[in-house]
Order: structure tokens, then sequence, then C-alpha cells
């Protein structure tokens, strides 16, 4: 860079020095960029609490099933549960000295966002044996055990 240092005759420089400036203002910047919040990309999420466990719920130590019915139900080995129910359910099969299979079978037109809301307490509660049955009978598109219209249904 150039430096200009005044002229000859004796006269003061007129000029500011602006290198002082310049670096107040970089400090400044890097200080704001320091003190700004880390951008997370998380969606919160309301758990169910677990709630008491009907005294009618059996825990299986081998194999239990989790199912979901077309209007809105969670059966647990064929016991109706509401999400809290479930969530403590699952606790007491996750405190057994053996992991219990989990079996997950929804319904055919089970919903779907109940579907994702039961998969997210089983993620959630930690448990490892977890596996899907019955994916068998959709294996064509439309060749469900019931049909809606069978006479919509291309031949």
């Amino acid at each position: 860079m150039a430096m200009s240092g005044g002229s000859d005759d004796g006269s003061p420089m007129m000029e500011m020095n602006t290198t002082p400036l310049i670096d107040v203002m970089l400090v400044l910047l890097i200080m704001f960029i320091i003190t700004i919040p880390v951008a997370t990309h998380a969606v919160n999420i309301d758990l169910p609490a677990p709630s008491d466990v009907p005294q009618n719920v059996d825990v299986n130590p081998i194999k239990n099933k989790v199912v979901l019915t077309q209007d809105g139900q969670i059966l647990w080995n064929g016991t109706p549960l509401n999400e809290g129910q479930l969530v403590a359910t699952l606790q007491q099969s996750l405190a057994l000295p053996v992991e219990p299979e989990l079996q997950f079978q929804p319904e055919e037109f089970a919903s779907y966002d109940l579907s994702a809301q039961v998969l997210r307490i089983i993620k959630t509660s930690g448990a490892t044996k977890f596996g899907f049955v019955g994916n068998e009978q959709f294996r064509e598109f439309g060749a469900g055990p019931k049909d809606v219209n069978p006479t919509t249904r291309s031949q």
C-alpha cells in the first residue's frame, strides 16, 4: 500500500488514518458471528407420558405383537391401549432380563399418522428386537386381503 507522509512544507496531514477503525470493525464483526446462535434443524415433539399399564395386558417374554386397527386402536397382543399405556407397556417389556421380540402389523386401512406416531414411540423406547410382519400380503399393489370396490379393480 502507498502511504503519504504529508508535504515537506511543514503543514499538518489532513487525511484521517482509517486503519484503527477497520481493525475495530473487524473485531466487532467476529464477535457478532461468534454470538449468533447455532441453527438447529430439530423438530420438537411431545411424546405421550407413560400412564398406568392396564392390569389385563400380557407382556410375553418371547414375542409381543402391536397391531393398528382401521378404527384407530392400538392393540398389544390383542388388548387395546392408548399411547401412554403403550409407552408404559414397552418400558415394562424392556425391563425383562431378555428383551422380547416386538412385531408391528398395521391393518390394511390403518391410519398412516397413527402408524408414524406408534413407530416414533417404539423408536424412542429403545426397543432393538423389532420387526414388521404381515407385509407379504401386500407384495403386489392392490392385492390386500380386502378390496374396497371390486368393480374398479383392473383385471
